[in-house]
């Protein structure tokens, strides 16, 4: 398999209140970059692998300085597009205790919601690359950024590049006149990964969601109920070579519960559930989860078990980082993978 990975989405500024205010508290905001392929991209440089970000920005210094975070990380931006009046951004309220957290999107006629298929060059840029990842979210944005990505989809099809589609439902988007359920579907039907939650798999199936409610790492998984899913999955998407799932049970806003899934050539693996408590920043766990197993992938191929297990740790150290994207690396992964949990209480005890 040739090394680059390339990723196609948003990215987008956050806005936060610090000390988990309310949107209408307080009068500072804190600011990230971030955007669900961004975070993918960066956990992947992190981890050391050559990885290409393709998205729109526009050409002012703003656009400019979201490419120059990317590259403090060693995410290759060079075939990014410039123009469109403005980067997207979201205004994002921490949950708290037993509060929820809410996202206030201000993305309407951003550089990426602009976005046309002929603006991206994909036959170049998906030349030397072994996987192309992008999400629903990217779909869901605009008509435009839709056939954007339907493009680079197809482009990697042709070129017989992998193609890792993370459903990614986002239900404050989809307001371009389709519905969600008509477009993800036809979309999966072309990955040769395919990953979500619980939640997402059910946009996509129509079958309900299995409920995952672990409140510690001793909660039994129905494991018969999820081989019995994941088989009526591989028959919806028969292209499909990996399904993978993460399952968090959010038992209040800094305790949470996580494992993960693999479905593959009629086996399902499972592992461990992480305990996580206390959760610092939830933001970006399932880009992390994806990341790593993007990277597991090009490492150990279809030894799903260590590839789940190396995804899955690197899922629950990110809720110890701050901020959107996974700073962690493989060393520290496979410590906690190996039982060595110091890394993991260390980023606790920091932040």
């Amino acid at each position: 398999m040739n090394d680059k990975i390339v990723t196609f989405g948003e990215i987008m500024l956050r806005f936060s209140r610090p000390n988990r205010y309310r949107l209408c508290q307080g009068h500072a905001y804190r600011e990230n970059y971030g955007g669900s392929e961004a975070n993918v991209s960066v956990s992947l440089a992190t981890l050391g692998d050559n990885v290409e970000y393709i998205t729109r920005v526009p050409d002012n210094p703003v656009g400019r300085n979201a490419c120059l975070r990317l590259n403090e990380y060693n995410v290759s931006t060079d075939h990014v597009v410039r123009g469109g009046k403005r980067l997207g951004t979201y205004y994002f309220e921490e949950a708290a205790a037993m509060r929820n957290s809410s996202v206030v999107y201000d993305r309407s006629d951003s550089a990426f919601y602009s976005i046309e298929p002929q603006m991206v060059d994909w036959e170049n840029i998906l030349d030397g690359a072994g996987i192309f990842h992008t999400s629903g979210i990217s779909t869901g944005v605009s008509n435009s950024a839709f056939w954007t990505t339907y493009a680079g989809i197809h482009a990697a099809r042709r070129k017989h590049v992998l193609v890792s589609f993370d459903i990614n439902y986002r239900k404050n988007l989809w307001n371009y006149g389709v519905r969600a359920e008509d477009v993800l579907p036809d979309l999966c039907q072309l990955a040769d990964i395919i990953f979500g939650d619980q939640g997402e798999y059910e946009k996509i199936s129509g079958m309900p969601r299995i409920p995952f409610k672990a409140t510690d790492e001793n909660y039994e998984i129905d494991l018969k109920a999820f081989e019995n899913y994941f088989r009526k999955l591989a028959v919806m998407y028969p292209h499909c070579k990996k399904f993978v799932m993460a399952a968090r049970n959010q038992i209040s806003s800094n305790h949470h519960t996580l494992t993960g899934f693999i479905y593959a050539d009629g086996k399902l693996y499972h592992t461990r559930i992480y305990d996580i408590n206390p959760v610092i920043d939830p933001m970006g766990v399932g880009d992390a989860f994806i990341a790593a197993y993007l990277h597991a992938y090009t490492h150990w191929g279809d030894d799903n078990q260590h590839c789940l297990e190396f995804s899955l740790a690197a899922s629950a150290m990110k809720n110890n980082v701050v901020g959107d994207f996974n700073l962690v690396t493989e060393e520290e992964i496979n410590r906690l993978m190996m039982g060595d949990n110091e890394d993991f209480k260390v980023y606790a005890e920091l932040q």
